[in-house]
């Protein structure tokens, strides 16, 4: 196997801004089956996600 070949099977991940997930705020929901989390940005620019 070459290194291509292993960079190649690397799976692409999917990327989400999360200025556009908090819609321009600092807060979001995330629904995740019937559990409700939320992300926040917090002034220093950091995220964290709470349930």
């Amino acid at each position: 196997m070459t290194q291509n070949d292993a960079e190649s099977s690397i799976p692409v991940l999917p990327k989400h801004d999360a200025m556009a997930l908090t819609a321009g705020g600092n807060l979001a929901e995330i629904v995740l089956g019937d559990q409700v989390y939320r992300l926040r940005i917090t002034k220093a620019g950091k995220l964290i996600l709470t349930k």
